[in-house]
């Protein structure tokens, strides 16, 4: 099977050596994504409701980039500094995605990239 790289400007660039996106079949599996403005490449803000947002709207765009769109996300991996904002993903989400929803799993981590506050990957399925 073929793999395809996705890329778009309606997203932050890749930071390293990962593209934002790679389209394996019907599968593709989005990079993380952190609340950085894909024009400045800074972050949003240090809201973070905010970053939450724009780390949704990144996702977004890179989906739409390979052809699909938030409905086809099957499975997202949220990455947060303090598990107590979980309950405000859950809330940002609910106005991102709607049933049925994504597989999901959070992961407390002690820090991300550029110290952002949350970090989201997915894999969606297209077709």
């Amino acid at each position: 099977m073929t793999r395809q790289t996705v890329r778009t400007k309606k997203a932050p660039a890749a930071i390293g050596t990962y593209s934002q996106a790679v389209r394996v079949g019907d599968t593709v599996y989005l990079s993380g994504q952190i609340a950085l403005d894909p024009e400045t490449m800074e972050f949003v803000s240090d809201d973070v409701e905010a970053q939450i947002r724009q780390v949704l709207d990144n996702l977004s765009a890179v989906a739409q980039a390979a052809g699909g769109a938030l409905a086809n996300v099957a499975k997202l991996t949220v990455y947060l500094t303090d598990l107590a904002n979980f309950a405000l993903v859950n809330e940002v989400m609910a106005q991102y995605f709607s049933e049925p929803y994504p597989a999901r799993a959070a992961v407390g981590v002690a820090e991300l990239p550029r110290n952002a506050a949350v970090e989201i990957d997915a894999i969606l399925v297209l077709g």
